[in-house]
């Protein structure tokens, strides 16, 4: 909550930094994956380049078989459910944590892609999803002409 004195009637640019900061740090301290609003924001990259679409995303501990993709128009969605448990033993000690929750990713691509061709590929916890371009939507360069 933005916090002002009592002289301050209006907040400052500087106070409205000051909160960004503090939610920004609020949210890093969370856990392996980012949390929002209660569910895993698995992180991705994306690269958009002439012929395609590339979409990487992190998926730690997950299987081909908990991810589910979509692309409906420009609109690419991924979405499953992570289950992670660790458990550790020791003198004296028992440690186990579990963390559960469904998570979906939804992707607004710059164009269509041409869906029948359409590849993914899973590596080490890392799914890559790449995206032609739709045969009328990929870009081409125009030279401008000089006088």
């Amino acid at each position: 909550m933005l916090s002002l004195s009592h002289r301050t009637r209006r907040p400052t640019p500087v106070h409205y930094l000051d909160e960004i900061g503090r939610m920004l740090d609020r949210f890093w301290e969370g856990e392996q994956w980012p949390l929002l609003e209660g569910r895993y924001c698995p992180p991705l990259d994306v690269v958009d380049s002439d012929e395609s679409i590339i979409v990487a995303v992190e998926l730690p501990g997950l299987k081909p078989d908990d991810i589910e993709l979509s692309v409906e128009g420009s609109v690419l969605t991924i979405s499953g459910e992570k289950k992670e448990s660790s458990e550790e033993k020791g003198d004296g000690y028992y440690h186990s944590e579990r963390h559960y929750g469904r998570f979906q990713r939804v992707v607004k691509l710059s164009s269509e892609v041409d869906t029948d061709k359409v590849t993914t590929e899973f590596d080490q916890g890392v799914l890559t999803v790449t995206l032609p371009r739709a045969e009328g939507s990929k870009r081409k360069r125009i030279e401008v002409a000089a006088n």
